[in-house]
């Protein structure tokens, strides 16, 4: 596989005491593929002049406000907003809004967030319009050809994405998709990666794995 995009500002090392984490919202839109029904999932390209992930294929999402409420509807609360800030698509309330991970930002990374992955089902005939600010290109895509497509230049993405992305290739469709993780129990447990390694050969560790440090 090709090397991680390179860092913005935002993302340059911390060798003190780790910051805290900012609490955010993603959306993973899904929708079938008018071709085949398979499953396809947006992704958006950040501005290259972004001080945070420049230039990177990402799901649409930011950072909790404190408008948006509390408990884990707050959270799809803040997913809807970014999604149609960035994105341009409107999901209203009664949009449902399923888990499917949580990720907190390595301590070794100068600024964190702790993000809630959320999956929804795109509105019929809904048009993407990436804001032309923060994001200037939009894609729909199959999973499994966003990974195949992380090992060739031009197309970077950092590794929750890609890890998400992984998750959901064995799901032939949305509907598929959204009732594996509305089952999955762990949807919401905090998954911490660990940088390990020196600047030369950084290896990122899960929290399953045997080499994870404690």
């Amino acid at each position: 596989m090709s090397s991680f995009p390179e860092p913005g500002s935002s993302e340059s090392i911390n060798t003190g005491r780790p910051s805290e984490p900012r609490t955010a919202a993603t959306v993973i839109l899904l929708r079938d593929s008018e071709a085949d029904g398979s499953l396809e999932v947006l992704l958006l390209k950040r501005s290259p002049e972004s001080h945070f992930m420049p230039s990177v294929w990402v799901f649409p999402g930011g950072s909790l406000d404190p408008e948006d409420g509390e408990g884990i509807e707050s959270l799809a609360t803040c997913a809807r907003r970014e999604m149609s800030e960035e994105a341009g698509v409107e999901l209203g309330p009664e949009t449902e809004m399923i888990p499917l991970a949580r990720w907190v930002t390595p301590e070794i990374i100068k600024v964190r967030f702790d993000t809630y992955f959320f999956l929804a089902a795109a509105p019929p005939g809904a048009e993407v319009q990436p804001d032309q600010f923060e994001m200037s290109e939009a894609i729909w895509i199959a999973p499994a050809a966003a990974v195949e497509k992380t090992e060739q230049e031009g197309f970077p993405i950092v590794f929750p994405t890609l890890k998400q992305l992984e998750a959901l290739v064995p799901s032939p469709n949305t509907a598929a998709a959204m009732e594996s993780a509305r089952n999955d129990p762990d949807a919401t447990t905090i998954v911490l990666p660990k940088v390990i390694g020196d600047k030369e050969n950084p290896r990122i560790i899960l929290p399953h794995e045997d080499d994870y440090p404690d």
